[in-house]
């Protein structure tokens, strides 16, 4: 009896087990063929997805390689360098090539501060050339660059009676007899050369220099100095009992004429007002310096 009891369970287990192969039935009765997907079939499908996303991260990576970062196409990066550009007394930050030349510097500087090129006055250790490149005058990082200029309106105001004044003081010079043999100049010449005097380098044009001009003689034959401060557009004139801060804008006009015998300096004359008696004497002006001195008191507009 024992041995039919287990016959009869395992009968009944094998009859409670499903079978994995047998069609399932519809609500009519009908067979319906299973939609279970088999191993086989099941890796296929994971191999596919693999490769999709295996082909999407090649493409991603495709597109990422395509991203400069801001080097040039022929390749290697553009040396930059960081100035300080000051007008107005206000303060700028300008980022520009290095092989840039003062032309594309004064259409930068346009950019800024909205002050037409035609109408700036650069400055950097002197009046900044227009032909050369910021690499070639050395300017460094960080280096301070100061502008100077006025609306049209302004600049109309100011230079038409400047241009009128130079015209009226160089017809007065052809009249009249050189400087040099003038007896008000020639009591100052007469003391010969001061034996500080800077160095005069003849045949040569330079900027002005970052310390004073210092040494020379004044009309009463007093020792003076001229210290060009171009951030805040002033010239100060310098003498043992004081300092005269006279802004540039309001000189009118400056006449040099060389020194007979000592054609490595001139003598040099600041009109501060109308008149030739608002004109301010200096005597042994080294003659390198000269033109860097009348284009940055008088500009070029």
């Amino acid at each position: 009896m024992a041995a039919r009891d287990e016959s009869q369970e395992v009968t009944m287990d094998a009859e409670v087990k499903p079978n994995d192969t047998e069609p399932s039935c519809d609500d009519n009765g009908e067979k319906v063929d299973s939609e279970i997907p088999s191993p086989v079939e099941t890796a296929v499908a994971s191999a596919s997805v693999a490769a999709v996303e295996e082909e999407q991260e090649g493409n991603s990576t495709t597109q990422d390689s395509s991203i400069t970062n801001g080097e040039d196409a022929e390749g290697g990066e553009r040396e930059m360098v960081d100035l300080k550009i000051i007008w107005n007394k206000i303060k700028y930050d300008l980022k520009i090539p290095l092989d840039s030349t003062g032309a594309k510097l004064k259409e930068a500087i346009h950019s800024l501060t909205g002050l037409p090129p035609a109408m700036q006055k650069v400055m950097y250790k002197g009046l900044l050339p227009e032909d050369k490149t910021l690499r070639e005058i050395k300017v460094t990082n960080g280096a301070k660059v100061m502008v100077v200029g006025s609306t049209m309106n302004d600049v109309l105001a100011v230079n038409t009676p400047k241009e009128v004044i130079q015209q009226e003081v160089k017809a007065e010079e052809n009249k009249k007899e050189p400087l040099c043999s003038q007896k008000q100049h020639r009591k100052v010449l007469d003391k010969g050369k001061p034996d500080d005097i800077m160095p005069a380098v003849k045949g040569t044009k330079e900027r002005l220099p970052t310390v004073p001009l210092s040494g020379m003689y004044n009309k009463s034959g007093g020792k003076v100095r001229l210290t060009f401060k171009l951030e805040q557009d002033q010239l100060w004139i310098g003498t043992k009992e004081r300092t005269e801060k006279v802004p540039m804008g309001s000189i009118k006009n400056v006449v040099t004429e060389t020194i007979e015998g000592h054609d490595g300096y001139h003598m040099m004359a600041f009109q501060l007002g109308p008149t030739e008696a608002s004109q301010y004497w200096v005597y042994w002006v080294p003659t390198q310096f000269v033109d860097a001195i009348k284009d940055t008191v008088l500009g070029k507009w």
